[in-house]
């Protein structure tokens, strides 16, 4: 997912925090955060495209930890402050959740291909230099992270490939920069 902190590491301080509760309070008045409010903080409206608003569908649920709908200021801080400085190994739990769609714990190949279908759609509108398809890559995925054959990947898995597999790495991490795109966007917002 592009995590690595490049240009200018930045800090989610008491500062970015308390522009980031001035925004979301005028934004969110209620102090909830809806799926529609979230797209349209992010730019991500109607001219937008479909791969556009199903990574932020599943950006957002991965925000909304307690899973009621919203998000909260504290889950939009805890994702914020992820993004921003998370560790790795944060980074990567993020990601697979981000996959796991139904949210049952483990990632099932049309899970993968969804995601890596949205991906891929994404990084094509910059780049038309992919030669493998969403299912080669699909397929490699599973081959090198499903070890016991279940034809499913679990977290432990998918922590343990990334970590021991560069091309997995980057697979993995859903590298579209989303703490590039998330820092202009704020810059945008705040």
């Amino acid at each position: 997912m592009g995590q690595t902190h490049g240009t200018a590491d930045r800090e989610v301080t008491l500062k970015n925090i308390q522009k980031l509760y001035r925004k979301f309070t005028y934004e969110c008045p209620s102090g909830n955060l809806h799926l529609h409010e979230f797209k349209r903080i992010f730019g991500v409206n109607s001219s937008s495209s479909e791969e556009e608003s199903a990574y932020m569908d599943n950006l957002f649920r991965s925000f909304d930890t307690n899973k009621d709908g919203k998000i909260d200021f504290m889950e939009y801080v805890a994702g914020v402050h992820m993004i921003l400085r998370g560790k790795l190994e944060d980074k990567l739990r993020w990601s697979f959740k981000i996959y796991d769609g139904d949210g049952n714990g483990c990632l099932e190949r049309e899970e993968v291909k969804n995601i890596l279908h949205i991906i891929y759609t994404i990084k094509s509108h910059n780049d038309d230099n992919g030669t493998d398809t969403v299912d080669d890559i699909c397929d490699r995925i599973f081959k090198l992270l499903d070890k016991n054959d279940d034809s499913e990947i679990s977290l432990e898995e998918f922590i343990e490939g990334a970590e021991k597999d560069p091309w997995l790495m980057d697979q993995l991490q859903l590298d579209i920069r989303p703490r590039d795109w998330f820092i202009e966007k704020q810059e945008k917002i705040t």
